[in-house]
């Protein structure tokens, strides 16, 4: 398990809570323990044999899905306070969470990657974090598959497992980066860009957001971007980005997050100097 945070570190005012670094991890802890049953339980025994449906935007969404979320919903707020956002609520409950949820806020995605998950394909995750005034303090990324369980306390530090983030030197200068990005809905301009003129060595997209956050935190990755983000799946991904080193931004230089309903492009990078080559290039060739 990840080690204890240091002594010089003090106790902060988290809502109506005083949470110390100790506290924030031992809740990560718990919050992993509680992931790992979760996904034993409800995910790992529907996997290649599921129904799937369609949400009114056309997103797929599966039995598992409903099925985790319930199980979140009910175990969640015995952890941290806080009522519970997920992805397959209704936008009008998820909007109504989010105005009363400054005081403590779970946002969850149940199976990120549904479509991997569908098909077969082991990558996924459930993807957890709890947010005071709208900023993530706990972050749990967990692919049942690989038993990868990516996890961050603010202030604290980021964990794969028990071993620290990053998991290697990410390199400084973007020609000789690894890419993950999605492409679906950027500009024919920028997309033609980057497919034919682009500015790093070598490029991979996997179907799983919160996962590719994850990736980049632990330098499996260099830089990252997506078009088209909702609340949870950045909100998870985001805090471990941070707490590993790596800085993020929205497409238009805005800061993360927003509310459930707004749907963000994204710029990462897992350092700050290959953050800023990064941007600007993204942003000259917008």
């Amino acid at each position: 398990m990840p080690p204890p945070p240091s002594p010089s570190r003090h106790a902060r005012s988290v809502g109506a809570l005083l949470v110390s670094p100790d506290v924030l991890l031992n809740k990560a802890r718990l919050l992993e323990t509680l992931v790992r049953e979760i996904a034993a339980a409800e995910i790992l025994p529907r996997y290649l044999k599921v129904s799937r449906g369609r949400k009114a935007d056309g997103s797929l969404f599966t039995e598992a899905d409903l099925a985790t979320q319930r199980r979140l919903i009910e175990e969640l707020p015995t952890l941290l306070p806080g009522s519970v956002l997920g992805e397959e609520m209704s936008g009008e409950m998820q909007a109504r969470l989010w105005g009363a949820g400054r005081g403590g806020l779970w946002c969850i995605d149940p199976i990120d990657g549904t479509t991997n998950f569908i098909n077969g394909i082991p990558f996924f995750a459930i993807s957890i974090a709890w947010l005071v005034n709208h900023e993530p303090h706990l972050g749990v990324v967990y692919n049942p598959i690989s038993e990868e369980c990516f996890l961050a306390a603010r202030g604290v530090g980021a964990f794969l497992n028990d071993e620290v983030l990053p998991l290697r030197r990410t390199t400084r200068r973007l020609r000789e980066a690894v890419a993950g990005f999605d492409l679906k809905q950027v500009s024919p301009h920028l997309a033609d860009e980057l497919v034919t003129r682009p500015p790093y060595y070598s490029q991979r997209n996997f179907g799983s957001s919160a996962l590719e956050w994850c990736f980049l935190a632990a330098g499996r990755f260099d830089v990252y971007m997506h078009s088209g983000q909702m609340l949870w799946d950045y909100a998870a991904g985001q805090l471990i980005l941070s707490e590993a080193g790596g800085q993020a931004c929205s497409l238009d230089g805005s800061t993360l997050p927003a509310g459930p309903a707004v749907k963000r492009g994204i710029i990462a990078a897992a350092n700050p100097l290959l953050f800023a080559e990064w941007r600007t290039w993204l942003q000259s060739h917008s």
